[in-house]
């Protein structure tokens, strides 16, 4: 049997001591090493975690500011922000975004286009703990939806937001355009920063063109937010400055009367009170409802909008190029006079046509066999084609080419229509550059007349009729009147627009003989209340003078020998019907121009239409309501 060992208790003892102080040296060295760390967190590095801390609890946020109003010379708000709610998404918030918005689609009616341009704009958002808009403009009901399910839908909320609403629809959309979404293409145009929490943007006309003084300058509160990223409650804030309000020149009533002349048809009138450069009237037709795009069109209503043969998202005023035809005659005759071709008194037999040599192709007249002798009177109040060819095919381009571009043709002269044309002037030097062809006698011939080469706008037209108004003294086509602001005294005030920076306008336009705007308007005046004036039946029973000019433009050429019969071409193959007027003659309040496209002669469509809105202007008549009978009594046909 083995002997038994015994306990070495001495030994044990000593194992027990090693151990214990190598473990009191581990905790010493732990605890040396959490002080340790402990103070090189809260002292050392104290500042730069303390930073990092407050930006996790307190969160710097812009805020929007409110989008300037607009207004008509009235006081009548043509341009409104209204309260709007949206179902957004906090990103940083959710755990399971596809879920998220599974359930979300499962509460509330959300279309795959709106999910598709949702995940575009998460995509493109510009910071963390931006909300991103799923749908808009929601109704009560789903709002009541959304708050009864709100624990089912972490990160989503309902946010309300102020978007622009046009209360006037399209009656406006061509003269003050709209706003939409704000993209990346254009966010990298603006300040980043000013437009740190805004949406919209304007893209077109008056609201892109004054989008700087619309849309106003930014603000920024600070917010204590919980782990979430909620807002907890406002530390300090700086409040945004809110848009400029802004006044126009345009006349509201006199928009939606002139709307009313040409609806249903292709057409577009533009007023101007000759005084001022004021647009008092800008009409387009057909038109579209800009709110549609405000937060963004549908693909089937664009697809509707785009498809449509009548364009209703082209703005004839603006854009819309068409041969002037005989509603330049009277700056044709002017240079015909100012440059010494022909006198005042310069006479021509019109058989019915003209020919540059004997036995030559004839340019015919309108009228089939002729208006006999033609002095300057008739050759305005009858538009005898003949007299301009003879006296075109005499001053040939030069001087033609030179007087149309002192009334602003081929060019742009307004300040604030940001999708007005400059058209087509020619010259010779056109015609080599963009034809590769010298120019012909046969060209003038055209010209003449207002065909050929030569188109223009509504817009032009217009002006250029507001030149003959004020005797050749220009004044500037603006939208803009004034912003709408207070004096010192709280009492309204109205800025008047800064053109220091416009393009520069044609010089006035001096003639060798005051006397010779007297026969120009003579004759324009005849072409109304003359006895033989294209447009006689317009100004039956006026209480003013007009002084006017008919035109009829080409859209399909026809042969030398054929009768021209409207009735044998289809609707948009008709001449498009002009009228260009101001009036009263001894002190012009009103200058417009009128095209109705595929509308006939200008005397039986586009005259009737603007005889009817200088009487809407001048004399606070409505030829569409109570008045209507005036006009019928007149035999006046209301389009």
């Amino acid at each position: 049997m083995a002997a038994e060992r015994l306990k070495d208790h001495s030994q044990e003892s000593r194992t027990f001591s090693i151990r214990a102080v190598i473990a009191f040296v581990l905790v010493i060295m732990l605890m040396g090493g959490l002080i340790g760390r402990y103070y090189y967190l809260q002292v050392t590095e104290h500042s730069k975690y303390a930073s990092l801390s407050d930006k996790n609890r307190v969160q710097l946020q812009p805020v929007a500011p409110t989008r300037g109003l607009i207004y008509d010379a009235n006081g009548v708000l043509l341009a409104d922000n209204r309260p709007s709610y949206s179902v957004t998404v906090l990103k940083e918030q959710m755990r399971d975004l596809d879920g998220t918005l599974l359930k979300l689609r499962e509460i509330i009616d959300i279309s795959d286009r709106q999910v598709e341009r949702f995940r575009k704009r998460l995509r493109q958002r510009r910071r963390p703990f931006e909300t991103v808009p799923v749908k808009f403009r929601l109704t009560q009901e789903e709002i009541a939806r959304i708050f009864v399910n709100y624990h089912r839908l972490p990160g989503v909320q309902v946010e309300a937001d102020l978007i622009r609403y046009y209360p006037y629809g399209k009656s406006l959309v061509h003269a003050l355009g709209y706003v939409g979404r704000i993209n990346q293409r254009e966010l990298q145009k603006v300040d980043a920063t000013n437009y740190a929490d805004t949406h919209y943007i304007g893209k077109l006309g008056i609201e892109k063109y004054y989008e700087e003084m619309l849309h106003g300058s930014v603000g920024f509160q600070q917010v204590e937010t919980n782990a979430r990223g909620r807002v907890m409650k406002v530390l300090e804030s700086s409040p945004p400055v809110p848009g400029q309000d802004l006044e126009l020149h345009l006349d509201m009533r006199l928009q939606r009367i002139t709307e009313k002349l040409v609806e249903g048809r292709r057409a577009s009138v533009v007023a101007i009170d000759p005084k001022t450069g004021g647009i008092k009237a800008l009409v387009s037709t057909p038109g579209y409802d800009p709110n549609l795009f405000v937060t963004g069109i549908s693909n089937t209503d664009y697809a509707a909008l785009r498809e449509s043969e009548d364009l209703p998202l082209f703005n004839r005023a603006l854009r819309g190029r068409y041969p002037p035809a005989s509603t330049v005659k009277p700056i044709i005759a002017l240079a015909a006079m100012d440059s010494g071709t022909v006198s005042p008194a310069y006479t021509v037999h019109d058989p019915g046509f003209y020919t540059l040599t004997r036995g030559g192709r004839r340019y015919r007249d309108w009228k089939r066999y002729g208006h006999g002798k033609v002095n300057l009177d008739l050759a305005l109040a009858q538009s005898c084609d003949t007299w301009f060819y003879s006296v075109g095919h005499k001053m040939g381009i030069d001087p033609m080419s030179d007087y149309l571009g002192r009334f602003g043709f081929g060019q742009v002269t307004s300040l604030d229509l940001p999708e007005a044309l400059p058209a087509i002037l020619p010259s010779r030097q056109w015609k080599k550059a963009t034809r590769k062809r010298p120019w012909y006698p046969g060209d003038s011939i055209n010209l003449s007349i207002g065909q050929g080469f030569l188109v223009a706008t509504p817009l032009q037209l217009a002006t250029a009729t507001a030149v003959i108004a004020n005797r050749g003294k220009w004044v500037r086509p603006t939208m803009l009147k004034g912003i709408r602001s207070v004096d010192a005294n709280g009492e309204p005030v109205l800025i008047p627009p800064d053109i220091s920076e416009a393009r520069p306008l044609p010089a006035d336009i001096e003639v060798n003989n005051p006397a010779y705007w007297d026969h120009i308007i003579d004759g324009m005046a005849s072409v109304m209340h003359g006895p033989r004036g294209t447009a006689r039946k317009s100004a039956q029973g006026a209480q003013y003078r007009i002084a006017g000019k008919t035109g009829t433009a080409q859209v399909v050429g026809i042969k030398q020998d054929e009768k021209y019969d409207a009735e044998a071409l289809e609707e948009r193959h008709r001449d498009h019907a002009l009228f260009v007027a101001f009036a009263p003659i001894d002190d012009p309040k009103i200058a417009l121009a009128v095209i109705v496209e595929n509308g006939g002669g200008g005397s039986s469509t586009a005259a009737p239409v603007a005889r009817q809105v200088m009487d809407a202007y001048l004399l606070g008549l409505d030829p569409t309501t109570a008045d209507r009978a005036i006009y019928e009594d007149l035999e006046i046909a209301l389009q």
